[in-house]
């Protein structure tokens, strides 16, 4: 369960542009028809060390049976240049039954390095992100522009206090029911460690809307099922918003 809490947690965390209003976006996660968990993200601006930046906090938790059987409650933050989009410094809480993990982590992208709370000073490649800032940077750098279906871009990436590749392929358009009516959006499929949940390391496809970039649906093709994280609600300033 930590594996796909940890996927839902930073592809929640794709949003309609760089810039930070007071947003709030929480969706609901389900096997079938049976509601398992929610994650609620805020957004907002801040100042790091003097440079302007994005703060995203996000806690993701399970509900229900699925409470009872997995008692999961993780909480990612990262701190972003609002410029660049690439992480200054990111926080890790995680509580899922006995176990948790705590980590701070410090990026140093002036001299290629970072600092981690757990393993000290690490030396990192060029324009290195985290499993959160992967996806604002794929979105600045890529989704914005026209992009061909089976584009497929690769990102350093640190997560779990190592540095991995994660890859991002963009499959093309597709019109997605919801709440809300038919949504136009672009598909993508992320490739990840597929753990001991996923069924394949290809098995996470995301919907993003066409127009505001929001994530409305997101699938993940499990050993035990299909998984699916739903949006419920998309808020500015406390005011509620129309995805398109």
């Amino acid at each position: 369960m930590k594996q796909i809490i940890g996927i839902l947690l930073f592809i929640f965390l794709l949003t309609q542009s760089v810039s930070a209003k007071r947003e709030k976006i929480l969706y609901d996660f389900k096997f079938g028809f049976a509601k398992g968990g929610e994650a609620i993200l805020t957004i907002t601006d801040t100042v790091f060390n003097g440079i302007p930046a994005i703060h995203y906090y996000m806690d993701g938790r399970t509900t229900g049976l699925t409470d009872k059987l997995f008692g999961v409650n993780d909480i990612y933050e990262t701190i972003v240049d609002a410029k660049t989009m690439l992480p200054l410094k990111s926080i890790r809480n995680i509580k899922e039954g006995k176990y948790q993990w705590y980590n701070e982590t410090w990026f140093y992208h002036d001299i290629n390095s970072l600092y981690s709370n757990k393993t000290g000073r690490i030396a990192m490649p060029d324009n290195m992100v985290d499993m959160v800032s992967v996806f604002f940077y794929f979105i600045k750098h890529h989704l914005f522009t026209k992009i061909e279906p089976g584009t497929i871009v690769t990102f350093p990436t640190y997560h779990g206090d190592k540095i991995s590749n994660v890859s991002i392929k963009y499959v093309g358009e597709s019109e997605v029911k919801t709440d809300l009516g038919e949504i136009k959006s672009l598909v993508l499929v992320a490739s990840v460690d597929k753990g001991k949940l996923l069924n394949r390391s290809d098995g996470v496809r995301f919907f993003i809307s066409k127009d505001k970039k929001v994530p409305v649906l997101m699938e993940f093709d499990m050993k035990l099922g299909q998984l699916k994280a739903v949006l419920r609600s998309y808020k500015i300033n406390n005011v509620e918003q129309v995805t398109k």
